[in-house]
């Protein structure tokens, strides 16, 4: 009888123990002032969130409390979809869910179409109110194909369609608050117009860059940046600003004002988030132009600014650390794979 009782409080606490892993995790309580406007705060941001091997669910991500999650996507232009995957551009491997309650988030077939990923994103953010805001970096991995029906039009049609009013849009940033709007998003963002992280709760940014296929393909000369800063500026013209979801993002850290690299000169007003390697960013080039003008600037491989450390298991010591040097360094975002510190995942400095 006693050794029954011990086989059977085993397989119990062994059940309990595996239930317990699908449960969502506590976001930690964020050590920020709400009062902060979104421009002039630090955060920290998670890398590719979407691989099954950093969270079961994408939903866990988001448990602990983080600032920004990255999505990797490709135009499956057989089939018209938007596949999430690091390297399968005709397929889906990520641990989004279909999901249409909380509870459904943390269960169920994964390797789902990006439409499911910001479905979980809009059910998570409905059953937490008060958290966010939230970064969604998007990388699309080849790029757009508005030739074959998937262009920057169709991926503001699926954001608006799956994350609906929680979008911060480029024309939120335009609006003044005693009515008017700015004439670009860079005009509104050096007059200081983002909202407060409070007034933000519950809300998505989404910004995109350029994919690492996409930049290394010859035979694309239309980059993800160009064609997005090229939609915005035909969009306001035609003052159709509201249907854009989407921020553009200049890719590769670069002294000066890397936006001068793009020819098109009437684009650039409309490029505020700056994304690239954090090293590179803290290794002589001046970050204290971006925060002076309220620019978004994600710093990445947080963990390789020297002295390096884990890139996915440092001490809490170390990734506060790195976190509080490179909120000192004037970083919008501090991005790693630090999936198991949602004491610092969930961080809110001042920035600079």
């Amino acid at each position: 009888m006693t050794a029954r009782r011990t086989i059977t409080g085993a397989l119990a606490t062994g059940l309990l123990t595996a239930a317990a892993a699908l449960l969502p995790l506590q976001p930690a309580a964020a050590a920020g002032d709400g009062s902060l406007p979104f421009g002039s705060a630090t955060t920290v941001g998670l890398h590719n969130t979407y691989d099954p091997a950093a969270f079961g669910y994408l939903a866990q991500s988001l448990d602990t409390g983080t600032g920004m999650i990255e999505l990797d996507a490709w135009t499956d232009t057989i089939t018209k979809e938007w596949k999430v995957s690091h390297s399968n551009p005709l397929g889906n491997s990520n641990n989004c869910v279909t999901a249409a309650t909380p509870a459904q988030l943390y269960t169920g077939g994964a390797n789902k179409n990006l439409e499911t990923c910001l479905d979980d994103v809009r059910v998570w953010l409905g059953a937490h109110p008060a958290a966010g805001p939230l970064v969604v970096k998007l990388e699309l991995k080849g790029g757009f194909a508005a030739n074959r029906g998937m262009g920057p039009a169709q991926l503001d049609a699926l954001i608006a369609g799956h994350l609906g009013s929680t979008v911060f849009r480029p024309a939120d940033l335009l609006a003044k608050p005693g009515g008017g709007s700015y004439a670009n998003a860079d005009e509104a963002a050096r007059a200081g117009n983002w909202p407060t992280r409070s007034a933000l709760a519950g809300r998505v940014l989404v910004y995109v860059i350029p994919g690492t296929f996409e930049e290394s393909n010859p035979f694309d000369t239309l980059h993800t940046d160009v064609e997005y800063g090229r939609h915005l500026r035909d969009l306001a013209s035609a003052g159709r600003i509201g249907d854009a979801q989407v921020f553009p993002a200049v890719h590769g850290a670069k002294a000066g004002d890397p936006r001068t690299g793009y020819g098109d000169a009437a684009i650039r007003p409309w490029f505020v988030v700056f994304d690239g390697d954090a090293a590179a960013y803290t290794g002589g080039i001046d970050t204290s132009w971006y925060d002076s003008r309220h620019y978004l600037l994600v710093m990445t491989d947080a963990q390789n600014v020297a002295p390096a450390i884990s890139a996915t298991d440092p001490t809490a010591d170390q990734a506060r650390g790195r976190t509080e040097q490179l909120a000192r360094a004037h970083a919008s975002i501090v991005s790693s794979d630090w999936r198991h510190l949602p004491a610092v995942q969930s961080l809110v400095l001042p920035r600079g």
